[in-house]
């Protein structure tokens, strides 16, 4: 198989992601399920040609050999866009490749919660969070945010990315997108001079060290709207995890930065649609109230999870409501709602008190 072949195939069974390894079936994940869709195993040279055509260029081929891992973004002519890594295993080259959609949907397409995440695009400064696993849909998420701001408002938009996965053009605001490697060295450097580029808005791809914290923390002190995501499973944990980016002797100083800047979270879990037609995102939302900011200021963080249960009226909603409003309206099984739940007896109450 060639590379189209096997990403054609990829597209065929609408899987998000594929994976090659030499000796193996190429697999690919379908509905969040992993299955094999090749009727035989990769060979070395299957594998050999499949690698060095991805890496293409002398510049990708040395970072790869120099790291023995790399990410980039990968384009089939007359197939698609897709997000690729190479890494080593056993000695060998392996392939996860993640399917980009070139059309970004809108959030009614996506079954996002429409109303607040427009209220947090028109937010004039601030810091917003999108949380989730790998594969969750934040970059989506982010992607559909962006994509409203650009047709609602004349705003100058700058992304920050490794590597970039949506592609915009122009409609009212002017989005410049910079590419790790490429455009730029590292978040931090991008940071540095952002604010004389005069942005509106500014999205972090990635948040991973006190550095690129502690220059997106300054950016919104200095009138910018930061979007940003983490590998955090909510709302909480993300706060927790921005906190600890620092040494201890700072983070009562950093709650108090937090609790100013930080608008709101949403954070995601995909669901296997009941249909099979594909997965859909329970979530979770928290809007900063005064006493969200001032649990936050005092280092009662563990406590903000039961603020989120109850603040409907803000605009929060829990997994748990989230999770039990897709099984009630027929959108997702039972037991898989279940099995996302971060608790399956308060989804288990949750969901009698709504069938009664």
């Amino acid at each position: 198989m060639n590379t189209k072949q096997v990403f054609q195939l990829m597209l065929d069974r609408e899987a998000s992601d594929l994976y090659l390894r030499t000796k193996a079936f190429p697999r690919a994940r379908i509905n969040g399920k992993i299955e094999t869709i090749g009727k035989e195993p990769l060979d070395k040279d299957e594998m050999t040609a499949i690698t060095n055509l991805l890496l293409g260029n002398e510049q990708r081929r040395k970072k790869f050999l120099e790291n023995l891992d790399i990410d980039f973004i990968h384009e089939e002519e007359g197939v698609g866009r897709f997000r690729i890594n190479i890494f080593t295993q056993r000695g060998s080259p392996a392939i996860v490749a993640r399917h980009v959609h070139t059309s970004v949907k809108s959030f009614e397409e996506l079954n996002l919660p429409i109303d607040v995440l427009k209220m947090f695009c028109e937010e004039p400064k601030g810091l917003f969070l999108t949380s989730g696993p790998a594969g969750s849909g934040k970059s989506t998420t982010i992607a559909t945010m962006i994509d409203y701001i650009n047709n609602m408002s004349a705003k100058h938009v700058i992304t920050i990315e490794d590597p970039i996965e949506f592609l915009f053009s122009d409609q009212k605001s002017i989005i410049n997108q910079r590419e790790l490697g490429l455009d730029v060295r590292s978040y931090p450097m991008a940071l540095k001079y952002v604010t004389q580029q005069s942005p509106d808005i500014i999205f972090i791809g990635n948040i991973r060290d006190e550095a690129t914290m502690r220059a997106a923390i300054t950016a919104t002190e200095l009138g910018t709207f930061v979007l940003t995501t983490f590998h955090t499973v909510n709302a909480v944990q993300a706060i927790v995890r921005i906190v600890n980016f620092f040494p201890p002797h700072l983070h009562d100083e950093i709650r108090m930065q937090l609790s100013m800047i930080l608008k709101g979270t949403i954070s995601l879990r995909l669901l296997p649609r009941k249909d099979g037609k594909g997965r859909i995102p329970a979530y979770e939302t928290m809007v900063v109230t005064p006493t969200i900011a001032r649990l936050i200021r005092e280092g009662r963080i563990r406590e903000i999870q039961s603020y989120i249960d109850e603040g409907e009226l803000f605009g929060m909603k829990s997994f748990k409501k989230s999770l039990v409003g897709l099984v009630i309206s027929g959108l997702v099984d039972e037991n898989d709602a279940r099995m996302h739940a971060d608790s399956k007896d308060e989804f288990n109450l949750e969901l009698k008190g709504l069938k009664r």
